[in-house]
């Protein structure tokens, strides 16, 4: 029975870790999880540390991830116990770089404090970097998104969220080897990191441009309803509806998917909304299912109000990133027809291509990211331009119910404005619709599962933070930095163990 205590601290110092993200946001647990990580890890060979390590993971991926079944027993038709099996077949997938990053800090590494402190702490980013980007990537609960609202939120702009993630592991790391050895070089290092943290959030890198009006449109429709026959003109009588006393709007956004019905089919009315836009002096940004003449289907945002309007027009967006299962089936010939969640609507989209121009609306630029889009900071870092006055995600989280999983989300969303130093305008289906400002602070939000409209003011961002500018090269200075320190931490001890041979030949 004591052999499996490390398990189960294992597993309960992982799943502590999912308290810091939202909706829980006790950020001070991604401490308390990591540091229980190292305890559990630093005394052990390298199987048994790779063994928990995974572990640990599991315990932060299973019920953090755990959201992810409604979309499977809801909408895929799949038994509860078939679902379980399936969110822990991709913890135990997730957790595996984890494993990989502790069993080779233990293989390579024999100086135990150039390991805990300058070398496992890079390998862990660099095992978030691999989940982010190994069969097209799963970049979630990072642990530097549970810093949004904490002490380190000031790095997003300068290191991104990764950086976040490696300061809370090296000070996890710090505050280990503090209860072990009392020496105090790396915990005045950490200190002063986060000092230099805490400091940097007083730093403004951007300035104001233009205060624009936006009406979000909150149309809450039942995901099981939206494709039924019959649901469309409800659907665009509601969005009609909800947009006609926004008058005094600039831009009026609808969320992803908003229109159950592919742009050529909804060609004629989007001529008419387009016209009634252009008579009241506003843009309309929705978004939409595009089946251009070369046959490919596209999820995409397209942009109204010039009275111009005709398919294929330019102001539009297509989405690059695509979810797995839900937009695209991998080895789709073999999986779909093994059950209906191989078959979810529309998930035979194609992937928009890289560089596509911000859209325009009321005279401003947005650069667009659709629903998990939002997650890959490199690629929303990438689709930014000089000139974006505004971030804009649009999503549709209806899928995931009422689970953490849309609050996780809409962090990730407001991370990108920090790192970025634009607004974040977030549009969704169901919630969490909100606007934030440029340090990704919630400014105007409307609650969950109502429909609504959020109607707020908010001003653009012109010039770009250090992360825009250069995006992870100053992280990857930072983490050459802690393994070089690595290499000089391991002189010493090399050169005692040679002289402690010496002696006792």
């Amino acid at each position: 029975m004591l052999k499996l205590l490390p398990i189960f601290g294992a597993l309960l110092c992982g799943a502590l870790g999912v308290l810091a993200f939202s909706p829980f946001d006790f950020w001070p647990l991604a401490l308390v999880s990591l540091t229980g990580l190292f305890a559990l890890t630093h005394h052990c060979s390298p199987a048994s540390a790779a063994r928990r390590g995974f572990v640990w993971s599991l315990g932060l991926y299973l019920p953090g991830l755990w959201w992810i079944h409604n979309s499977m027993t809801i909408f895929g038709g799949l038994p509860l116990p078939v679902a379980f099996v399936l969110v822990a077949l991709l913890a135990a997938y997730l957790s595996l770089y984890t494993s990989l990053a502790l069993w080779l800090s233990h293989r390579l590494v024999a100086s135990p404090r150039a390991r805990l402190l300058w070398v496992l702490p890079v390998l862990l980013i660099a095992a978030d970097w691999l989940r982010g980007w190994v069969l097209t990537g799963f970049p979630w609960l990072w642990f530097g998104y549970s810093q949004l609202d904490g002490p380190l939120a000031g790095l997003a702009p300068v290191f991104g969220v990764q950086g976040i993630s490696w300061l809370l592991t090296f000070t996890a790391a710090v505050l280990w080897w503090l209860g072990r050895e009392r020496r105090w070089r790396a915990a005045l290092f950490a200190s002063l990191l986060w000092v230099l943290s805490v400091a940097s959030q007083q730093l403004q890198w951007v300035s104001p441009t233009q205060l624009l009006r936006v009406a979000l449109i909150q149309g809450n429709i039942e995901q099981s309803l939206k494709w039924i026959p019959g649901q469309l003109e409800l659907s665009l009588k509601r969005y009609l509806d909800l947009t006609r006393p926004a008058v005094n709007a600039d831009v009026v956004i609808w969320p992803e998917s908003a229109l159950p019905a592919s742009e050529q089919q909804l060609a004629p009315w989007l001529k008419q909304v387009d016209q009634l836009m252009f008579e009241r002096g506003q843009s309309l940004i929705t978004g939409l299912v595009s089946r251009p003449e070369d046959g490919e289907v596209y999820n995409a945002v397209l942009g109204l109000g010039s009275g111009q309007y005709q398919t294929g027009q330019s102001n539009r967006y297509y989405k690059q990133q695509l979810v797995p299962i839900g937009e695209f089936v991998p080895f789709g010939n073999l999986l779909r027809p093994l059950a209906p969640f191989f078959n979810l609507p529309m998930s035979s989209f194609s992937r928009g291509e890289a560089g596509q121009p911000d859209l325009h609306a009321a005279g401003q630029n947005m650069s667009v990211a659709i629903c998990y889009e939002v997650a890959f900071p490199g690629l929303v870092r990438d689709n930014m331009k000089p000139d974006t006055d505004f971030l804009l995600t649009v999503s549709n989280d209806t899928w995931f119910g009422r689970s953490i999983g849309p609050w996780q989300h809409q962090q990730i969303a407001r991370m990108r404005a920090l790192e970025l130093g634009r607004p974040m305008i977030r549009a969704t289906n169901n919630g969490v619709t909100l606007v934030t400002d440029e340090k990704g602070r919630i400014s105007a939000s409307l609650p969950q599962f109502e429909q609504g409209v959020l109607t707020t003011e908010v001003i653009g961002m012109s010039g770009l933070t250090p992360y825009a500018r250069f995006g992870n090269g100053p992280l990857l200075g930072v983490l050459v930095l802690s393994l070089l320190i690595a290499l000089r931490c391991r002189q010493p001890e090399t050169r005692l163990a040679m002289a402690q041979r010496q002696l006792f030949k």
